[in-house]
């Protein structure tokens, strides 16, 4: 069976995550923390990178530190993870949704303006398959009608737009490192943010609404609660687990990259053929090859080609049920203007499988499966 991810492992995880049981400081905030959130900084740019539980978490520290609140509108794509709408619902606000782009499966730029109302607050870009939304044009948008950006580039670390690091565009960003993302620690995500005025609140309401922070580094002789807070902190055996990945970061990248490209190079002649459709990389845009999959022509087929492939032992899923459609969606949540391809795309969509350590050999038999389906 070839399996659709199998988490990314170096080697050297088990010995680092000794290390910080060695060290006797396995909670939060420790040696291997330091060393990610440091790296972070150094390869996107940021101002400030915090670890965390989850992307989640990121999301609603990001939320807070935007202080959404009951009444307030943000702006989505409906495209996304349950997690993109949880951190704004829970702070009160509506999930308003807008319609994707059938090239990128990303927020549709164009329709963000009609959806914002003198209740919106902000908005959401996420950067599908680590290829980037249009960022200039958000970033106007925000500009002219004053609202925040908060990036969710849960899948877009090492990806770019126009040369900037995906979630470094925004006020703030969000990473992902689910056992499902290109460099993982089971879970967590990570905190990204521009504007460096954010940095001690961030620190303050990550560690429970205390100023830890700055007692750890010295700057003051006790700490105590001074803030509303919750604990955001990933165990420093996480962190060892992670750090092992971002030292290898550039391999990893280029193997999955390896992949995705034999995957393009593969399966052209049947988009040119018009049988299915391949990924969209916009110009401005570099990818960090977080997922690889194809459009098939409908719901039926795709039905077809995932059960087909499943019975020649590989395992190939679609991804999300648009937000707008789920119960919670229809709760906290509504969809600015008309649905012309969420659903339709979201629909045609199945995900290849695509991990650090896919052999060629194995892309070489899921792209003859997908040929002699298509046959």
């Amino acid at each position: 069976m070839i399996n659709f991810n199998v988490p990314p492992f170096t080697g050297k995880e088990l010995k680092y995550m000794r290390e910080a049981i060695e060290a006797q400081k396995i909670c939060g905030d420790g040696q291997f923390t330091k060393k990610c959130n440091t790296w972070l900084e150094e390869k996107t740019g940021t101002k400030k990178a915090l670890l965390t539980t989850s992307c989640t978490h990121a999301t609603e520290l990001a939320a807070i530190l935007a202080q959404v609140k009951p009444g307030d509108e943000v702006i989505m794509p409906a495209f996304t993870f349950v997690s993109t709408a949880d951190a704004f619902v829970l702070r009160g606000a509506t999930a308003v949704f807008v319609d994707i782009r059938p090239d990128t499966m990303n927020m549709d730029e164009t329709k963000i303006e009609a959806a914002i109302t003198d209740k919106t607050v902000g908005i959401v870009p996420v950067h599908y398959a680590g290829i980037a939304c249009e960022m200039d044009t958000i970033m106007d948008i925000a500009q002219k009608h004053n609202l925040w950006v908060i990036e969710d580039a849960a899948q877009g670390i090492m990806s770019t737009y126009k040369g900037k690091a995906l979630g470094t565009i925004g006020d703030f960003g969000c990473f992902s490192f689910h056992e499902t993302k290109n460099f993982s620690m089971g879970e967590g995500g990570a905190l990204l943010i521009r504007d460096e005025s954010y940095i001690e609140d961030a620190e303050i309401i990550r560690e429970k609404g205390t100023n830890r922070s700055k007692f750890y580094r010295g700057q003051i002789d006790k700490y105590t609660w001074v803030n509303y807070g919750s604990s955001y902190l990933p165990s420093d055996m996480n962190a060892a687990y992670l750090w092992a990945q971002l030292e290898l970061a550039e391999e990893i990248t280029g193997d999955r990259l390896a992949s995705w490209n034999h995957y393009r190079e593969r399966l052209s002649p049947l988009q040119e053929q018009g049988k299915l459709v391949l990924p969209t990389i916009p110009k401005d845009c570099t990818h960090n090859a977080h997922m690889f999959y194809v459009k098939c022509k409908n719901l039926e087929e795709r039905t077809a080609m995932i059960s087909y492939l499943k019975e020649k032992e590989i395992m190939s899923v679609f991804h999300y049920i648009p937000l707008h459609t789920s119960p919670a969606g229809l709760k906290f949540g509504r969809f600015a203007g008309e649905d012309v391809y969420t659903t339709k795309e979201s629909e045609r969509l199945a995900r290849l499988p695509l991990y650090y350590g896919l052999k060629p050999e194995q892309v070489e038999y899921i792209c003859d499966c997908i040929e002699a389906f298509y046959a």
